[in-house]
């Protein structure tokens, strides 16, 4: 019988969401956008990382952040939404724990809110539409800081 070790794979690596012990990166998704939410989840999931929580405004995701603190590794937060906009609760989270590692999620031509948002605390960004090779390369460069 041929098991998978007679054939072991030159390109075989470990998924980008999990460390180095096996267990997975913890992501809060923070998007007013369903599509968005769940189009985020999936490139992530397909990696490895757990999305623990999703918020779908600022001020749902500063809570869900304050109440799963410190078991958010990263959060993915969408700048324009309803009731609390992205950057109000990028400074309430770094507010919160200044070691907060958050990538924001911008539509194209909103640069000078990704600027505001980088120089707020935020460590990266991913502009929409979604590339999943860049969502997982701005995502991993993140945590591995």
């Amino acid at each position: 019988m041929i098991s998978k070790q007679d054939f072991p794979s030159i390109n075989e690596r470990a998924p980008g969401g999990v460390r180095a012990d096996g267990s997975a990166y913890k992501v809060l998704v923070v998007d007013d956008s369903i599509f968005v939410s769940k189009q985020i989840g999936q490139i992530l999931t397909s990696e490895g990382y757990e999305v623990i929580a999703t918020a779908g405004d600022g001020f749902e995701g500063v809570e869900k952040y304050k109440e799963l603190c410190p078991n958010v590794d990263l959060v993915t937060m969408d700048i324009t939404m309803p009731k609390m906009d992205g950057i109000t609760a990028l400074e309430q989270i770094m507010a919160f724990d200044k070691n907060a590692k958050v990538v924001m999620i911008s539509a194209l031509g909103k640069e000078e809110l990704v600027k505001k948002s980088l120089l707020l605390g935020a460590k990266n960004y991913i502009v929409k539409p979604l590339d999943r090779k860049k969502v997982l390369e701005r995502i991993a460069a993140v945590l591995s800081k």
